[in-house]
């Protein structure tokens, strides 16, 4: 990309490799560009093959010691780089703001949530649990014991940069592994920043290690190179599927969330107004650009017409604009290029045979909250993420047919139910295709110490607390003979 147009005096954000901050090899340089203006606020360096490299080699090289790091050392490091963030946490709101658009209301919970999952992974370092196991050989006991697998790699999204990165990272430290994270090419500060700040909390050099590039270059050799034991990558199912097929060829562990086209169920029984809430909330928060978001509401014919009316209502009053002001809900997507996506697949619905409640278009990024009704199974809409700020509502018969239109999706991540009858509510928890399910609330939900992910086109594995030190680790059975064992030869 051509940096000589922008402006003289934005200074070149090194990669960070083995501790030390360092330009890229062979001189290469990105512009982050603010989606909000479409202007570049800062330059990055790209990392080379070289430095792909020298990342692996660091960390490859710490992998011995950090896992033989004392858990209270690694908690106590945890705990220092959650302070800091804490203390930075208006630099960062206003990082994620500028970056990638986030609005006020969601930037800070963002940086909240890197707080708490630090805490949480903190806590996690004591509960690398083993189990003790009888065996059929006399005088023997049996163990298992749980040990780190080396080195990780980390692919992160642009959406939620901090978040979803920290989840990767602090699990896999706290369990004894050293890192490598290749940021979105549209979020890479972001995660720079997690460098600098785990550089100040004291983390040895070659831990952790940050090298922003492109796919080609960073996220085929973190995948390829056989000293990376596991990939974790959060994205579209497009490249989570080379991924893991990739991955496949090498033996290698993957955690794939890749994400959804969730349901929002509700039922003839449900309040209204929270109803309608519960499902603004669920496709409007952060512009759409959430995996979890219910872009399928599915309503009970004897509530439809009157949802269909309330919400329409509703999503006429969503602001949109300045992600600066604290009133705006939708905000820009992270490029305006997003915005011809989702009028092609309104073009399609519409010429189909959709019709249009609310929305439907765009200034520049800022897309309006749209909705649509009557979305066919051949409309490329039914089952193709939006990642916008984008809703279709369908009518189901009863509850069982509400169930089918739920399940009927390539996707399983998140799904909800809105209703008063319990023995429903249960009864669509158990049945529902989704890895995670919530009940009288929307599809968005979130904590770092409960296992997050999903299933079928979703991907496999889980993010979160025990479920990431689970995965990030490897089990080991060792048996101790008591005395001697009789040999029959």
């Amino acid at each position: 990309m051509n940096i000589a147009l922008q402006a003289a005096d934005l200074r070149v954000h090194p990669l960070y490799i083995n501790g030390q901050w360092r330009p890229g090899s062979d001189g290469q340089i990105d512009q982050d560009i603010n989606p909000a203006t479409g202007q570049c606020f800062a330059l990055v360096a790209q990392a080379s093959p070289a430095d792909v490299e020298d990342a692996i080699a660091a960390a490859y090289a710490a992998r011995e010691s950090w896992a033989q790091r004392l858990v209270g050392d690694r908690e106590a490091l945890l705990l220092k780089a959650a302070d800091i963030i804490q203390g930075r946490a208006d630099e960062l709101r206003d990082l994620l703001i500028e970056e990638t658009g986030s609005t006020w209301l969601k930037a800070p919970w963002e940086v909240s949530y890197a707080v708490a999952c630090l805490r949480s992974a903190a806590a996690c370092t004591r509960q690398a649990h083993g189990q003790t196991f009888p065996t059929c050989s006399p005088g023997q006991i049996g163990m298992t014991v749980r040990q780190p697998l080396g080195v990780i790699a980390g692919i992160a999204p642009f959406n939620s940069p901090l978040l979803l990165s920290m989840k990767k990272i602090a699990f896999a430290l706290a369990a004894g592994n050293t890192f490598i994270l290749k940021p979105s090419e549209l979020a890479p500060l972001t995660g720079l920043r997690i460098a600098e700040i785990f550089e100040q909390a004291g983390l040895p050099a070659g831990v952790f290690n940050v090298i922003p590039g492109s796919a080609q270059t960073v996220g085929e050799r973190l995948v390829s190179d056989p000293r990376i034991r596991m990939v974790t990558f959060t994205g579209s199912n497009k490249v989570g599927r080379l991924i893991a097929s990739e991955a496949g060829k090498h033996m290698k562990k993957v955690c794939l969330e890749m994400g959804g086209k969730s349901p929002l169920v509700v039922l003839a029984d449900a309040e209204l107004a929270y109803a309608v809430d519960a499902a603004a909330f669920g496709v409007f928060y952060h512009q759409g650009q959430v995996c979890m978001a219910n872009s399928r509401i599915i309503v009970e014919d004897a509530l439809y017409e009157r949802f269909c009316t309330a919400f329409a209502a509703k999503a006429g009053t969503i602001k949109v604009g300045d992600p600066r002001d604290p009133a705006t809900v939708i905000g820009p997507l992270i490029r305006e290029q997003q915005c011809a996506f989702i009028l092609a697949q309104l073009d399609d619905a519409l010429g189909k045979g959709a019709r249009l409640l609310a929305g439907g278009s765009h200034r520049g990024p800022y897309f309006d909250a749209t909705v649509l009704v009557d979305v066919r199974p051949d409309m490329a809409i039914y089952d193709e993420e939006s990642f916008g700020p984008v809703t279709s509502i369908y009518r189901a018969r009863d509850y069982e047919h509400a169930l089918r239109l739920a399940n009927d999706t390539q996707y399983g991540l998140s799904a909800a139910i809105v209703t008063n009858d319990l023995q429903k509510a249960m009864d669509f928890s158990r049945r529902s295709t989704a890895g995670m399910v919530h009940i009288n609330d929307t599809t968005i939900s979130d904590e770092p110490h409960i296992a997050f992910g999903g299933n079928q086109g979703s991907g496999f594995g889980r993010e979160g607390g025990q479920a990431s030190m689970d995965e990030m680790s490897e089990v080991k059975w060792v048996t101790i003979q008591m005395g001697k064992r009789d040999f029959p030869f």
